[in-house]
């Protein structure tokens, strides 16, 4: 398979700098007509802080934007943003206390209206609100104040030395919404402004002209836009739903498509499409890693919805999630060399660690778990005192299965890596129940569906996740006590396994200030050990995203630390 792999590294915080792009393509903006782009997971809701879902970041990136992002390298690039601030040329100050931010001169809203601080201002507000249920809290963490500094300065304080600032309002899944149309949609109201949620004014090259969640959302190009010959598409279709066998069909065999995301399918099937010679498959490695999340609270459908996988400490812990020699165990039997070699090709790589990349993080501590031991599982599983009493194939212990629930989203990928593992597990007297569930669903925000991963009403679940950016800081904090998921959070949180250790809570905030890189390598590596050691995540596939695009589109510069669509603005209509 022509697969053209995107090796991403990390960068030092004094070596970011802007980078030019020359596409070689100019002209009015939308000379090229119509853009098709397909992501089979239907995105639910158009505003990223309402949902930590991919398809939903990744929509919204065409219409909302940030200060900076990422590009296909991992470099940070300015965006919304003059330059970068470093210590160096006074953007960050000496004690690391703060980061100054200057906007673009001109920068407008796509009604017109002046980007200013006071937007800023009130995104900090909008997300931090104690009953927002904000997906992505994280970004502002440490931050004490977001306010104006001259006419076009920003300045965000935190509570500590920051070492690596540039997490609030950069990359794709911390953007700036407009005070003017989200001012009433402050905390618990934040759920209820539908208008503004499904169309959010933004600063990008696209508005949305009609949004259908879970279905198809239709933009125009930005009349407002501060590059003139930008976007060179006038319109474009971001078509949801189906699966990725569609998508990627529709792409490398028909060309219906433009543009297909996540086409998680057997190594085979993509390279006998791509034969048709129609587009070009193109993988990307960063930070994503497919994984199980092992409950770590008690799922019991018999419990009632103030109890049902709700963290309440011990007192509603997981009746065998919770023994680590369980979680070892399930590791163990697991031979992920295989269902790599199934479900992934070039795509993927074997891997024991929730954060993989880059090497400055990547632990070695966890390497065991490359090579599959059924015996071994068998014997760690014997020593904590999990036997089959009763010889029906299942062990147990003081009256408790060892029987879960596995779920996941609908997926041929993903249902045949359910096949692999309910049998190796099966081989080591555990059983398993399979479900799946639409993807839409699945990864959608709905607070009121069962079926949502944050609500997680299963034992194990399992999916896909990652990071924007090359600094693990906010990503492991997904792992607080306190952004554990929960009726009082309407289901938001990255916690989503309910992982709780004061222990690990404490290495986040020396990590917060610590600004030696190899220092905070260090820690990134304990915590993600911690976790590793827990066997509350079971890492499966460090994974290189593989999406598609017809031979005839040009500009496309993938980038797995960002949105994938993080320079759609370039994109253009190569002739044939």
């Amino acid at each position: 398979m022509k697969i053209r792999t995107l090796l991403m590294g990390a960068i030092a915080a004094s070596a970011f700098v802007p980078a030019v792009y020359a596409d070689g393509h100019s002209g009015e903006r939308g000379r090229d007509g119509q853009l098709n782009i397909i992501y089979w997971q239907a995105p639910s809701t158009m505003n990223p802080f309402l949902s930590g879902g991919t398809k939903e970041i990744e929509a919204a990136s065409l219409v909302l934007e940030s200060l900076a992002r990422f590009d296909q390298n991992g470099v940070m690039v300015p965006w919304l943003a003059e330059a970068i601030p470093t210590v160096e040329n006074g953007g960050v100050s000496e004690d690391l206390t703060s980061i100054t931010w200057t906007l673009k001169e001109g920068v407008t809203w796509s009604d017109g209206s002046a980007l200013t601080a006071d937007d800023l201002i009130f995104t900090h507000a909008y997300c931090t609100h104690p009953e927002s249920g904000c997906a992505q809290l994280s970004y502002f963490d440490g931050v004490s104040s977001v306010e104006a500094a001259g006419e076009r300065g920003v300045k965000i304080t935190f509570d500590a030395p920051k070492p690596f600032p540039y997490t609030a309002f950069v990359g794709a899944e911390s953007p700036i919404i407009q005070k003017a149309q989200f001012a009433e949609c402050l905390g618990a109201r934040a759920p209820e402004c539908t208008t503004a949620n499904f169309g959010p004014i933004g600063t990008g090259p696209f508005v949305v002209n009609d949004f259908r969640p879970n279905d198809v959302i239709t933009f125009t190009a930005n009349d407002t836009f501060r590059d003139a010959s930008k976007p060179a598409f006038a319109s474009v279709t971001f078509k949801g739903g189906g699966d990725a066998a569609a998508a990627a069909r529709s792409v490398l065999e028909t060309a219906e498509f433009d543009y297909a995301w996540n086409l998680q399918l057997a190594p085979d099937v993509l390279s006998r499409m791509e034969e048709a010679g129609k587009g070009t498959v193109v993988a990307a490695y960063g930070t994503s890693v497919e994984r199980l999340h092992l409950n770590q609270t008690n799922a019991d459908a018999n419990l009632g919805p103030d109890d049902r996988a709700v963290y309440k400490g011990g007192d509603n812990a997981h009746p065998f999630l919770t023994d680590p020699a369980v979680g070892k165990a399930m590791s163990m039997a697991i031979d992920r060399a295989l269902i790599v070699e199934i479900g992934y090709g070039a795509g993927g790589q074997p891997t024991c660690n929730v954060l993989p990349a880059p090497d400055l993080y990547a632990s070695t501590a966890n390497d065991a778990c490359l090579t599959q031991d059924l015996e071994g599982a068998k014997a760690v599983l014997d020593a904590a005192g999990w036997v089959d009493t009763n010889g029906n194939g299942t062990r147990d212990k003081d009256g408790v299965e060892l029987s879960v629930l596995y779920q996941t989203s609908t997926n041929a990928v993903r249902q045949d890596t359910q096949a692999l593992i309910k049998d190796w597990w099966s081989q080591i007297g555990i059983g398993s129940e399979l479900r799946n569930i639409d993807a839409s669903v699945f990864f959608g925000g709905d607070p009121g569906s069962p079926d949502t991963f944050q609500k997680f009403y299963a034992d194990v679940e399992m999916y896909t996740n990652n990071f924007a950016g090359v600094d693990p800081e906010a990503y492991m904090t997904s792992w607080l006590c306190s952004d554990i998921p929960s009726p009082a959070t309407q289901w938001q949180g990255n916690n989503v396994q309910r992982f709780c250790d004061p222990e690990y809570d404490a290495l986040t905030k020396k990590m917060a200030v610590t600004s030696n890189l190899d220092e905070r390598g260090a820690l990134a590596k304990q915590m993600n050990d911690m976790i590793m050691q827990s066997y509350s995540i079971i890492p499966l596939v460090h994974r290189g995203n593989p999406s598609a695009y017809v031979n005839t589109l040009g500009g496309v510069k993938m980038s797995d630390w960002d949105s994938e669509l993080w320079n759609i603005a370039d994109w253009y209509r190569i002739s044939n």
